[in-house]
């Protein structure tokens, strides 16, 4: 039977104003997951008053006071990891491991969060003024919207609000629809048990077709002074456009095509491995997923034939079974686009190695040989358990063909020369670069962001601060200034 829920404004409890609610489906059964409010736009405004009555309060609040909130939050969500994980594979279709990964990781962005309390720091500026004193201090902007995605909604939608709240800012956090609870509810009932005030955070839910004009409420609000989204392109390119309109600075972290580039001296075992992980974890459907792995025509023939039999092997289906690798896709549609990139990419001359066939919304892990370069698939995002395999001649056409894209989230290296390693990753177009690893990675207290259509602005430790404060100058005279007039 589907759970009830309901969204978190002003520290209570509510449906939306007009009583609507939509079905949220598991995307492997088929069946009600959930029954959660469908949000509209004034509930929207509800929630940015009561973050905007909430923000003197809480920004005047000692830095001691939000860490031990937030160090309260995190053992909360610890506590609730095993109904996390359930939710997640219900909610999502996210298998066991990626799951556990979300729910392991989530505890340490809070506590990143408390550490980050007395780091909002200013500085002291020399003046060519006599006997000025000069500084600059960083304080909170006031309330900041979080817009959360679908594919890893604990770890995206919580990242999106709590360093900003952190700072001394109220925060209004939208999830995905397709990931209400997981994305959006369960972190509110962590940040209420921690006993967060009200009106700190607040949840808006939306049923399918409404998040723009939530979105739209959220960029036109006079008092939402920043927005932070993790989403597709054409969405943050469609959100960057009305928030100019506004003078309204954005964080956006947005799509990839993301290569690997393996050289030639590379361990090809652990390369297929790595591959294999960044390739197929979540069934592809990460922002960092590596899309394309182009690799040195020496070993080309030996790493394809040992990563095709490794991902020909991987366990497709339930995403509750803990053995299952590639569990279903979010929905039909998003499936259907998958599929099509790939008959267009054949047709353009790629061929299959393996997969390319669907199960239910389960889309078999499959890899492509032969995209041409120039092909919508080669520089297009296939958001799902797709990766391409191109021989290269050298590392100089490697990094060639890696920039040939407006994307630029994540990249990787595989190559036991460091210093080789480290001249082809200063010149990888890409927000993000592992040597010796794959594209798919993150931690708290890192910079995390992407360059070209892949965003702009940075998540993670202090980079966020740029982010979420603003930059104030304060001068002082000590003894009264001589005016020429």
């Amino acid at each position: 039977m589907a759970r009830e829920f309901r969204m978190y404004i002003d520290g209570a409890w509510v449906t939306a104003l007009d009583g609507d609610s939509y079905d949220d489906f598991n995307p492997y059964t088929g069946e009600v997951f959930a029954r959660v409010p469908a949000g509209r736009r004034a509930d929207a405004k509800r929630a940015v008053e009561a973050a905007a009555a909430a923000f003197p309060a809480w920004s005047h609040s000692l830095p001691s006071e939000r860490q031990s909130l937030f160090l309260k939050a995190a053992d909360i969500l610890e506590k609730k990891k095993d109904e996390i994980i359930g939710f997640l594979a219900e909610e999502t279709g996210c298998t066991f491991g990626f799951a556990s990964f979300q729910a392991a990781f989530t505890p340490g962005l809070l506590r990143e969060a408390a550490a980050q309390v007395h780091q909002a720091n200013g500085e002291i500026i020399p003046s060519d003024l006599p006997d000025a004193f000069y500084m600059a201090i960083r304080q909170p902007v006031g309330v900041v919207a979080g817009i959360g995605p679908w594919n890893a909604p604990l770890i995206l939608s919580l990242r999106s609000i709590c360093m900003p709240i952190a700072y001394g800012n109220t925060a209004v956090l939208k999830p995905s629809t397709e990931a209400s609870i997981s994305g959006g509810i369960v972190i509110a009932q962590v940040f209420h048990e921690a006993g967060f005030p009200k009106g700190v955070l607040n949840v808006v839910t939306n049923g399918p077709g409404r998040s723009a004009e939530i979105g739209d409420e959220l960029i036109e609000n006079p008092k939402v002074r920043r927005i932070n989204m993790t989403g597709s392109s054409a969405v943050g390119r469609q959100l960057a456009e009305k928030a100019g309109r506004h003078l309204k600075r954005v964080a956006l972290e947005l799509g990839g095509q993301n290569p690997m580039i393996i050289l030639r001296d590379a361990d090809i075992d652990y390369a297929v491995n790595a591959a294999a992980f960044g390739a197929f974890l979540h069934q592809g459907q990460i922002c960092m997923s590596t899309r394309r792995i182009l690799i040195e025509k020496p070993i080309a023939a030996s790493f394809t034939e040992r990563f095709v039999r490794k991902v020909s092997g991987l366990k497709v289906g339930n995403p509750k079974d803990p053995e299952t690798i590639v569990g279903p896709i979010i929905n039909r549609s998003q499936l259907e686009d998958i599929r099509k990139n790939v008959e267009a990419a054949v047709r353009d001359g790629a061929r299959v190695l393996c997969g390319a066939k669907m199960e239910g919304l389960c889309y078999y892990p499959t890899v492509l040989s032969g995209v041409k370069r120039g092909t919508p698939f080669s520089y297009e995002e296939t958001f799902g358990p797709v990766v391409s395999i191109t021989e290269v001649e050298n590392e100089e056409q490697a990094i060639e063909i890696a920039n040939e894209t407006s994307y630029g989230l994540s990249a990787s290296v595989i190559t036991r020369d460091f210093n080789k390693g480290l001249a082809i990753a200063e010149r990888i177009e890409s927000g993000i670069v592992h040597i010796n690893d794959q594209t798919v990675h993150d931690e708290p207290q890192v910079p995390f962001g992407g360059i070209k259509d892949s965003g702009w602005g940075r998540f993670g430790g202090r980079a966020g601060l740029e982010e979420f404060t603003e930059l104030r100058w304060i001068s002082m005279q000590r003894s009264p200034r001589r005016y020429p007039f």
